[in-house]
């Protein structure tokens, strides 16, 4: 008798199938995507050989690398939390590999892995992995740079034919007597490796394209074994003895103490290591938003699970330590993989050709491994790297660190290179110069650095050789004072204007006076102590890049503003901080300085550095440099039809007029500010506009015109040459140099409502666009001219809204030379134009970006464009950049569709 069995509550009901009964289900999106599959036969067809070369190069088994890589891509990329990170032997491992094996043998090394993942497995939990990419970068640089030395000198008598011996002395002391017994064979194909190494990514041609898709150590390792067995070379090779006799791990034999220091060193590398290249694939990823729309962002405690829960697997079964691999992530990167499972496969693959391809591993000779790992090691040394270190003063980090790895081994060199790295800090935080000079009768006193306790002695003196009663100025450049140097500088500061003096502070960094010029109040800006009746400016060198307004003495401002003058001072773009704010409050965070004239300010906390294009090196190379931080500042924005032709400095021809009486040239620049000059009313000061401008001019003058000025005086020789035209819109937040990364003179800048460009014939009065486009192309023969759109436009919102009939004011009028573009987006017969990865968001970016399009066909109607265009002596480019985002888009060259692509940071830097 059966029984009825009542239905459960939480059971799907069958009519919530949205098919129709008796028909085929909905289709599903496939799990594996053609991408993934693609991409993993790529990474796999590099970790092969590379997994063999690095296990040849640690002493291990051969099949500890194949291991290694399998379980790298199962384990680690199902668990990690980096998707497109591959995992496997990683050559930074390579010298601690060598080093365990040959002091505690094979088998105790594997159960070190796994003591090292089980560490990584409880750092995980703890969620710690932040912590890991405290260590500074030129410690990391260095490590790898060590390991690599090691690798290169161990390999190359491999090379040579001979045997690589435990350490990096012993093996330069050798290499004379191996360079006298050097084995034809074993260098002839060592050098063929090499040599496709280096030559086959450079193929040249549409072929050369096409093959270079073949990875190159796959082709090196192939074309060097091809050649060994069809000249019948002797020679030895790889020989991955029966898996049934591969050794596994074994319970750990040795002294206490140097076990923990192994598993420690595991663990710092290998967690170092995966978590960095972790950072490094998101920032590939982000550069290609065909992947980053798919892909998220990595989870860091979630990749130590992983790699922790991969190297208990790998030493269990007899593999090498694991860590992430940039060579095969920045593959799986590039060939376009959007999921975790590219790197599964991978390992699937190499699972597969340990089995079945044995025979052919087997006729691999040992000196092509050899020369393929020793490139590695080579290019672990990176010249980047070395740069970078050195343009942020840690080369003495980099050097200690890379050379103590050599020397004394990985742990020890890490722990020098951190405590070199304390020592620099340190070093840094007490370090301050304080000098004393007269200059007419003012006596100055420059305090560079952090003002500490260790400071205030000499402080101190240098404060009391400044007269009784005497003006006296304090610039004080730096970001910290602690209360010590506080409390010692306002009691010197009091007596001092006791006794009649006065005493006037300059926050050098912030580019303003602080506080009153002759009270004790004015030390807030750098101590943050802000007396509750002082109305100064409470800008700090540290205050992000923000919209914010400050207040300053009036009295310091008629000193600075010289409301005298008769010739008023229009302030294009006044920088002059070294903090990423202007702590004298003239900079807002779309980059105005509240006068119509624009600041700009570089990015927070990155140092600006003179366009390449620039010429003039020179200027900006003072010592002073890196503590400014004032990067490309923007542009004087007219209104209505009217643009600033202002190229840079050398724009003495301005085209373009302003409203108002403001009339002249305007400056376009890119290394720290702009000025322009325009005849008009005298500055009144009483006005807060006027003492912001008048401030943002002294700040300039201050600060950041000793810094340009042999370079100015030069473009001010030579005259203006710029390399292209920029036409775009007066909105105040497009800073046209910084989004473009330009200099002085690189950009000849037209600005108006809506970057329209009339039509030949239809400019009724108005010819500044046309002027400026012909004296750009026929006087300035620039190269290029670029229209570039924005986001949230309110020229094309106010062409939307726009109601026929309506009264024709002067805006309204201008505006008519956008109604093409209104009419293009209405018109069916053609597409739209578009933004790679995504559509666009609302009906005003839809017509942002087609009107771009339509007024690169304005161009091609002017004569003179028309004619540099047949010579093919002029290119036009399409350009949107998205403000919020802070995104650049590029007009794709050949599209019939009009696409605008993404430009990404590894664009950037190809």
């Amino acid at each position: 008798m059966s029984a009825c069995v009542p239905t459960r509550a939480d059971e799907p009901r069958r009519e919530e199938h949205s098919h129709e009964p008796h028909s085929p289900p909905p289709a599903r999106r496939p799990r594996l995507a053609g991408a993934d599959v693609s991409a993993s036969i790529a990474v796999f067809l590099i970790a092969l050989p590379l997994s063999l070369g690095i296990a040849l190069a640690t002493g291990a088994p051969l099949q500890a690398g194949l291991v290694a890589a399998a379980v790298g891509g199962l384990v680690a990329g199902r668990l990690g939390g980096a998707p497109l990170q591959v995992s496997g032997p990683a050559a930074g491992l390579t010298v601690v590999t060598a080093e365990l094996i040959h002091q505690y043998g094979w088998r105790t090394t594997c159960a070190i892995t796994v003591l090292a993942g089980i560490a990584q497995l409880g750092l995980g939990l703890l969620r710690v992995a932040r912590t890991a990419l405290a260590v500074s970068p030129a410690i990391v640089h260095g490590m790898l740079a060590g390991i690599g030395v090691t690798i290169a000198v161990a390999q190359l008598h491999i090379v040579l034919g001979g045997v690589p011996h435990s350490s990096v002395l012993d093996n330069l002391r050798e290499l004379p007597a191996q360079l006298a017994r050097v084995h034809p064979a074993a260098l002839a194909v060592s050098v063929l490796t090499l040599a496709l190494l280096v030559l086959w990514p450079r193929l040249p041609g549409r072929a050369g394209k096409l093959l270079r898709k073949v990875p190159t150590p796959l082709v090196a390792v192939a074309v060097a074994t091809t050649t060994a067995s069809l000249m019948g070379l002797s020679l030895p090779k790889v020989d991955l003895p029966s898996w049934s006799s591969h050794a596994l791990a074994a319970l750990p034999d040795g002294p206490v103490l140097g076990l923990v220091a192994a598993v420690l060193t595991i663990t710092l590398v290998c967690s170092v290591q995966s978590l960095l290249g972790a950072v490094a694939v998101d920032k590939l990823v982000a550069g290609r938003p065909e992947q980053s729309a798919q892909v998220g962002r990595s989870d860091l405690d979630r990749e130590l699970l992983g790699q922790g829960a991969a190297n208990v697997v790998s030493g269990a079964l007899g593999g090498l330590p694991i860590a992430g691999v940039a060579v095969r992530s920045s593959a799986n990167v590039h060939a376009g993989a959007v999921s975790r499972n590219s790197t599964m496969l991978h390992g699937v693959l190499v699972v597969i050709a340990a089995l079945l391809m044995v025979p052919i591993l087997e006729l691999i000779p040992l000196a092509s491994l050899a020369a393929l790992v020793m490139a590695v090691g080579i290019q672990m040394v990176s010249l980047h790297h070395i740069r970078t270190v050195t343009r942020h003063r840690e080369v003495l980090v980099y050097a200690v660190t890379t050379l103590a790895v050599v020397f004394f081994g990985v742990l020890e060199g890490v722990t020098l290179g951190i405590a070199m790295a304390v020592g620099v800090a340190l070093h840094r935080l007490t370090r301050t110069r304080i000098t004393h000079d007269e200059t007419e009768g003012v006596h100055h006193v420059h305090v560079r650095g952090q003002l500490t306790f260790l400071a205030v002695p000499r402080l101190s003196r240098t404060l009391h050789l400044v007269p009784q009663g005497a003006d006296a100025v304090v610039e004080l450049d730096g970001s910290f004072m602690d209360h010590a140097a506080y409390e010692s500088l306002q009691d010197w500061q009091n007596t001092h204007t006791v006794h009649g003096g006065t005493v006037e502070l300059v926050g050098r960094r912030s580019g303003v006076r602080i506080g009153e010029p002759t009270g004790p109040a004015g030390l807030q800006a750098l101590t943050g102590v802000v007396p509750e009746e002082s109305d100064d400016c409470r800008c700090h060198p540290w205050t992000p890049w923000r919209n914010h307004q400050c207040e300053i003495p009036e009295a310091a401002l008629l000193r600075d503003g010289q409301p005298g003058d008769s010739q008023g001072t229009e302030a294009d773009g006044t920088g002059g901080g070294a903090a990423p704010s202007d702590a004298d409050g003239a900079l807002r965070a779309d980059g105005t300085d509240g006068t119509g004239g624009h600041g700009g300010t570089g990015e927070p906390g990155k140092v600006s550095e003179p366009s390449p294009s620039s010429g003039g090196a020179d200027a900006l190379a003072h010592p002073d440099a890196p503590q400014d931080n004032t990067a490309y500042a923007s542009e004087d924005t007219g209104t209505g039809a009217a643009t600033d032709t202002g190229a840079g400095p050398r724009a003495g021809t301005a085209a373009a007029t302003s409203t108002g009486a403001r009339t002249g040239a305007a400056a376009d620049t890119g290394t720290g500010t702009g000025t322009g000059t325009g005849t008009g009313a005298a500055t009144d000061t009483s006005r807060p506009s006027a003492r912001q401008l008048a401030r943002g001019i002294s700040a300039f003058q201050r600060n950041t015109a000793p810094l340009v000025r042999g370079e100015l005086a030069r473009l001010a020789r030579e005259g203006q040459q710029p390399s292209q035209l920029f036409l775009t819109c007066a909105d105040s937040r497009l800073v046209t140099s910084m989004i473009t990364s330009s200099g002085p003179g690189d950009l000849f800048v037209v600005r108006n409502v809506g970057n329209l460009v009339p039509l030949p014939g239809r400019e009724s009065g108005d010819d500044s666009v046309a002027a400026a486009i012909e004296y750009a192309v026929d006087v300035l023969e620039v190269r290029s001219i670029t229209v570039c759109g924005h986001s949230g436009c309110g020229a094309m919102q106010a062409l939307l809204a726009s109601e026929p009939g309506a009264a024709q004011t002067p805006l309204r009028r201008w505006l008519r030379h956008g109604e093409p573009s209104l009419e293009r987006m209405s018109a069916e017969d053609r597409p739209w134009a578009r933004l790679a990865g995504r559509a666009p968001a609302d009906a005003v970016e839809q017509l942002c970006l087609t009107n771009v399009v339509q007024q690169l066909e304005h161009l091609r109607s002017h004569e003179s464009v028309a004619r540099a265009l047949r010579a093919g002596e002029l290119e036009l480019h399409g350009m949107y950049f998205h403000v919020g985002e802070a995104q650049a888009y590029l007009l794709t060259e050949g599209h019939e569709d009009r696409v605008f692509d993404h430009v990404g940071v590894a664009d950037l830097s190809a």
